[in-house]
């Protein structure tokens, strides 16, 4: 869409956005349930990646299409799932689109501003407009129920605040760059390569940074990137068939051997802590 210059903001608010649209096709029996798993899915995904947020539900607007009747049983559906579920939801009176009632889940970023992120949306109406119908028990055509949905709504805007939310310190099962190697002479290098094939091979990020600077200036440049840990190898870690792992907040772990560094590393990605 052609927002105009002066309220494009970073990743925020772009002119083209991707959206993780898509569309559940179900009974009118089966409409809650449907949009509880939605809710699951999206409240399991917020929690996650760290955010934290409020829900509000959309009402018919002045201009749509439809009768009445479809948009309160669609509108009395999502009441009914947010409440059986705890989730206070607040009314925004005529938000709805013009085609169907919506939960709009608001994501807070790092200032406490609200951006509009997952959607929920029940649409009664595309159905009737398109004739799609499913056989029921009795034999019958009936109408579906449609219900569109977006998990993380904008890819942009989802990641742009994932940047401000953590400053670009990313945990680990997120950093872009998970563990950079640091051989400290040239007699290291074999080991570097053998500890950052072992890292790849268990799905990690890794690189190897060989340049000629010394150890004290790489291990700053990693920090200030934000790289989560530094493996540095020299000759006590060679001996050990490990590295020293320093971490870019606690500073100093000491030396692991290759196996425990795994399993550490495993265990803090697992637990998306």
């Amino acid at each position: 869409r052609y927002e105009r210059s002066g309220v494009l903001h970073g990743m925020l608010r772009v002119r083209g956005f991707t959206q993780d649209d898509s569309h559940i096709f179900c009974t009118p029996e089966q409409m809650e349930s449907e949009i509880n798993g939605i809710l699951d899915l999206i409240d399991a995904l917020m929690k996650t990646f760290g955010y934290t947020y409020k829900a509000y539900l959309a009402t018919r607007p002045e201009k749509y299409i439809g009768s009445i009747e479809e948009w309160d049983q669609a509108t009395e559906a999502l009441k009914n799932a947010a409440k059986s579920r705890g989730l206070e939801c607040e009314i925004d009176e005529g938000g709805g689109a013009f085609y169907a009632p919506k939960i709009d889940i608001k994501l807070y970023d790092a200032i406490g501003r609200e951006w509009q992120g997952p959607t929920v949306q029940v649409d009664l109406n595309l159905p009737n407009r398109f004739d799609v119908n499913f056989i029921g028990d009795d034999n019958q055509r009936h109408r579906v129920v449609m219900i569109h949905r977006a998990v993380l709504g904008s890819m942009e805007r989802f990641v742009g605040g994932l940047i401000e939310h953590y400053a670009g310190a990313f945990p680990l099962w997120l950093a872009p760059i998970q563990a950079v190697i640091l051989p400290i002479a040239d007699r290291h290098y074999e080991h570097a390569d053998k500890v950052a094939a072992a890292l790849k091979e268990m799905g990690m990020r890794v690189k190897v940074d060989t340049r000629s600077e010394t150890i004290n200036y790489r291990i700053r440049e990693a920090q200030v990137e934000q790289v989560p840990y530094m493996c540095v190898i020299g000759d006590k870690e060679l001996a050990a068939d490990g590295a020293a792992l320093r971490h870019r907040r606690e500073g100093d772990l000491g030396i692991l051997n290759l196996n425990d560094m795994k399993v550490k590393f495993k265990e803090e990605i697992d637990s998306k802590a």
